[in-house]
């Protein structure tokens, strides 16, 4: 799969919010097909930034959302940043 295909889009609610500040994760919406390894692989090329690690789930609207989890040594609000977001 492709790396510029597994990643939609960021999420953004004010549960994400705090999930960003006390945990240092992102969000995002991404492929149904794609798999840990490679939404870690692609976030982790995309961005320039270490992913510690991926957690998946199907929300009700059939929307797979990846909690990415950053390294210590980088902060969750620069890929907002990047991405316009904040």
């Amino acid at each position: 799969m492709d790396i510029n295909n597994i990643i939609l889009y960021a999420e953004l609610t004010e549960k994400d919010l705090n999930i960003l500040d006390k945990h240092n994760k992102v969000v995002f919406i991404v492929n149904r097909n794609a798999r840990k390894k490679e939404i870690k692989d692609s976030v982790e090329k995309l961005f320039n930034v270490k992913v510690e690690k991926v957690n998946t789930l199907i929300d009700s609207n059939g929307n797979k959302k990846a909690y990415i989890k950053l390294k210590k040594d980088y902060k969750a609000q620069d890929i907002l940043s990047r991405l316009g977001l904040m």
